[in-house]
């Protein structure tokens, strides 16, 4: 009886075939590089890779309800070498919305919440560059926006790349 169970679930692993997964819920995962760019509040304007250098880490998992819409639940560490000392600076929550745009262009909308005690939102522009059967690479530009703890609300204009499978 255990090796017919055991016969009957190898069948059915082995007859999914996740490479062309069409149906939906559709789940897919992430791994970037994000630098932002520059920083703007109404005290500074502040620029990464001149007056420090700052960079994050976006792993992400997407799960699609339908081919143009979806749920993303993402997770970004930071970190930051200013003067010759580099820490990690910040974890970021970062949940949201997906929104397709076609081809291969895609909207994601998130909500931040930083352990620097900072929060805000993020919209993020994103397009697929080269897509193959087991993963995908891609471009993005997130344009973070925070408020709270005792700062100055800041803009940001950055610049991500990496890897979906």
């Amino acid at each position: 009886m255990y090796s017919k169970s055991i016969f009957l679930f190898a069948i059915l692993l082995f007859s999914i075939n996740v490479s062309s997964q069409t149906t939906y819920p559709k789940i897919t995962g992430y791994f970037g590089i994000m630098h932002p760019i520059v920083t703007f509040s109404k005290d500074e304007t502040t620029v990464n890779f001149r007056d420090y250098y700052a960079v994050g880490f976006p792993t992400g998992i997407n799960i699609w309800k339908s081919e143009k819409i979806g749920f993303s639940l993402e997770f970004v560490p930071n970190i930051k070498d200013d003067n010759g000392t580099d820490k990690v600076t910040n974890l970021l929550f970062h949940p949201g919305v997906l929104v397709a745009l076609g081809k291969g262009y895609t909207f994601a909308g998130r909500a931040a919440f930083e352990t620097s005690g900072r929060y805000g939102f993020t919209p993020v522009f994103n397009k697929t560059i080269i897509k193959n059967k087991s993963c995908s690479y891609y471009a993005a530009v997130p344009l973070p926006v925070r408020f709270g703890n005792d700062h100055p609300a800041t803009f940001t204009v950055g610049f991500q790349f990496g890897i979906a499978f």
